[in-house]
């Protein structure tokens, strides 16, 4: 008589997986080094004096090489062939889906080629803080080109190992599943309808406006007014100053690791909005990181589960509650407290302002109907640089003819405030653009899902009570880590896959309803 075999058991009861838990304290030993080095790179941009770049460009370019013969190494890969076979529970089939996922995508690359291309970049970003400001493109320039080309390496290695085009094996490493044959749809899309959305707006706000005039804030604001102002809302916001802090940096930025977040924003005396709702954007994806379950720390399923949704994190907090009627009503006491009783900071007026459209050059101050057009134009550039249909000399060309057709806007010659203005290509992120605009689709999405749930959700945030948002973001989001595929989550959350006609609804009822 066959009998079925006996499974190992663990000393505490459970069935032994002994790869399995070889493999999470490999995980656990990669993520504690990533610590330092994502605190270094924080460092680096918000407080390291600037002689110490090259050393310390040298010293993250070491991390990463050593990081990246942690996770190709030979045994790893076998302990996740292994684990394949052992009887794992559903969290650990999760955990080994993701290891696989890793395991494949650093294989394909040297560390030969990650130590230069965390050198590269780390030059191109310093060399950048300079050249931005003095709108010096061809500077740049002869940083950037090992950048790309080095990101073109990247590209071609992956793309052979995955099988995906060049630029979806980069975007793979923000958004996994995604493709640009689905970015191409749904930005098709926003480009048919945007255009003259944005013009019904404009034209709508300047009548409005003309029969009642704005009242714009007197500054100038204090600088230390201004961050105790942001500190003050971000506590509002549930950010826990026990686990992160605030900091200025030359490009507004979240970083560091779940149990110690670092927020960087950057203030002007003439105007404290950029600021503050720049904090309100990185304090959204502050509470993501902060909030991932304590339990996974160090687990590839306690990691976020991608880039847009960490984007729809930071937008659920910066557009669909920051241009609310209910958050203007909360901000404008904490205004009069921090610069005195100004008719601008009236509830109705601060509201106008908080969603006033405007065509503008720069992305980050864009509001929540222009802002698409800034990714789209984003996306097609660098999608055309690593498929090698376009050199990093053409950018500025390209640039110019993109902003006149998106947004009416001339860019000529001025690089500080069109090619430059971003720190995406000098560091080589190249893939994250397109997670902005699929971020503002699935947190329109979210906050679909939230009112059929809470049909007196508006009423509640009108009363200042936030709590309803940040509780089914918690649940639904926050607390699933990267336990689901991205389509899974999002079904799980919201009932249905990404749907871009939440996003366009949102618009025309928030600009035009």
């Amino acid at each position: 008589m066959q009998t079925e075999p006996t499974l190992a058991t663990a000393e505490d009861g459970r069935v032994a997986t002994p790869a399995c838990d070889a493999l999470i304290e490999r995980y656990a030993r990669i993520h504690r080094l990533a610590h330092l080095g994502a605190i270094a790179g924080w460092d680096q941009a918000a407080l390291m004096p600037p002689k110490g770049n090259e050393a310390r460009a040298a010293a993250l370019a070491e991390l990463a090489g050593l990081l990246h013969r942690m996770a190709t190494d030979r045994a790893l890969g076998d302990e996740i062939e292994r684990a394949a076979d052992e009887p794992l529970d559903a969290l650990q089939r999760a955990n080994l889906r993701e290891m696989r996922h890793a395991w494949l995508r650093e294989t394909a690359l040297p560390a030969t080629l990650v130590e230069r291309q965390r050198l590269a970049a780390s030059r191109c970003e310093h060399a950048w803080r300079r050249q931005r400001p003095a709108n010096d493109w061809a500077g740049f320039l002869e940083n950037f080109r090992p950048v790309l080309a080095l990101a073109r390496e990247e590209a071609s290695r992956l793309a052979e190992r995955t099988g995906l085009a060049r630029y979806d094996a980069l975007m793979d490493r923000y958004e996994p599943g995604m493709t640009s044959a689905v970015v191409d749809r749904l930005f098709g899309d926003i480009r048919h309808w945007l255009p003259a959305l944005i013009r019904e707006v404009v034209d709508r706000q300047a009548a409005r406006d003309a029969a009642d005039p704005p009242a714009d804030a007197a500054g100038p604001f204090p600088v230390e007014r201004q961050r105790a102002l942001c500190e003050q809302l971000m506590r509002r916001l549930g950010f826990d100053f026990e686990a992160g802090r605030l900091d200025v940096s030359a490009h507004p930025f979240c970083g560091g690791v779940p149990e110690d977040v670092r927020l960087t924003t950057r203030f002007a005396p003439e105007d404290f909005l950029g600021a503050l709702m720049g904090t309100v954007h990185e304090t959204g994806h502050a509470r993501y990181e902060q909030s991932l379950p304590r339990a996974w720390l160090g687990q590839p399923i306690g990691q976020a589960r991608s880039m847009a949704i960490h984007e729809s994190q930071s937008l659920a907090f910066e557009m669909q509650l920051g241009g609310h009627p209910g958050f203007a009503a909360l901000l404008a006491p904490l205004l009069r407290e921090a610069f005195g009783d100004q008719p601008a900071f009236d509830p109705v007026r601060l509201h106008r302002r908080l969603t006033r459209v405007q065509r503008g050059l720069i992305r980050v101050d864009a509001d929540e109907v222009t802002y698409p057009a800034h990714i789209v134009l984003r996306y097609e550039i660098e999608r055309a640089l690593i498929e090698g249909e376009a050199q990093a000399e053409d950018i500025p060309a390209l640039w110019d003819a993109k902003m006149d057709e998106l947004l009416g806007l001339d860019t000529r010659g001025n690089y500080r405030d069109g090619p430059l203005q971003d720190v995406h290509w000098p560091e080589g992120l190249f893939g994250y653009f397109p997670c902005y605009t699929l971020g503002a689709m699935y947190a329109a999405q979210w906050f679909a899902a939230i009112r059929r749930t809470l049909p007196d959700l508006d009423a509640r945030i009108g009363r200042g009570d936030l709590a309803p948002v940040f509780d089914w973001l918690r649940e639904q989001i926050w607390s699933q880590g990267s336990r689901w595929s991205t389509d899974e989550l999002t079904r799980r959350a919201s009932g249905e896959p990404l749907n871009p006609a939440h996003l366009r609804a949102h618009l025309r009822q928030r600009y035009l309803g």
